[in-house]
């Protein structure tokens, strides 16, 4: 997860971007992951892992499905709210175009989300689809809980609100990540770490480093389709 980040990234968190490839980015993640992620965690539930597992699961996909935990909406409708607010038709990214890189990473979601070891799916899905390079800070260094206002302010400095103009009010599924996503970290890396049997360690390590991999290619072509050059 250290390696978790893209040359790229620096790209789509700032203003040098224009709306046409902010659109091949998000169509990319809703179509990619967003969109079906509560999926993928109801076929890892359904592999029925131990009771505490499925309890952890279970609450995540409560709050990917509904928002129940959080703001009443489920995530894939939160992102598409915020769509909204940069400019763009919901109904474009039901029908996006993925590039042959973000295809391979996708149908090896699929296949990895419904694995006979449900530990190796909860290393890929709840661990490094979800986790990002901020992961071993927010495990040993976990933050405070957020205040509203606290939570109002990371709004007002991300990308979205500061460059591209998204009113604050379309920007509930940050709020959502904000109000839970710190306890799904914690969960995440419960179920695997501790209930994962030794002979199947290596087995995850190799899923994850190729999850790694996958993506990084995933992002490269994201980046290229957006026109923006490696250093």
């Amino acid at each position: 997860m250290d390696d978790k980040h893209h040359w790229a990234w620096e790209y789509f968190s700032s203003g040098r971007l224009g709306k046409p490839q902010l659109k091949i980015h998000f169509h990319h993640e809703y179509a990619v992951y967003v969109r079906d992620f509560p999926v993928f965690l109801s076929r890892i539930l359904g592999t029925n892992p131990p009771l505490s597992v499925r309890h952890m699961l279970a609450e995540n996909i409560y709050e990917e499905e509904t928002g129940g935990l959080s703001l009443g909406k489920s995530h894939p409708e939160l992102f598409l709210t915020m769509m909204e607010g940069l400019g763009f038709r919901r109904r474009d990214f039901e029908r996006a175009h993925l590039l042959p890189a973000a295809r391979t990473y996708r149908a090896w979601l699929e296949r990895m989300s419904s694995h006979r070891h449900w530990g190796i799916a909860a290393a890929i899905l709840t661990i490094f689809v979800e986790g990002s390079v901020k992961d071993r800070k927010e495990i040993f260094s976990p933050p405070e809980k957020k205040r509203p206002e606290d939570i109002e302010s990371i709004i007002s400095l991300h990308p979205l609100v500061r460059y591209h103009g998204v009113s604050p009010s379309r920007m509930d599924l940050i709020r959502a990540h904000q109000l839970v996503e710190a306890g799904h970290r914690h969960d995440a890396y419960d179920m695997v770490v501790n209930y994962t049997p030794p002979a199947l360690r290596q087995s995850v390590l190799t899923s994850v480093k190729k999850s790694l991999s996958l993506w990084l290619n995933y992002r490269d072509a994201v980046a290229r389709a957006c026109g923006i050059k490696a250093p």
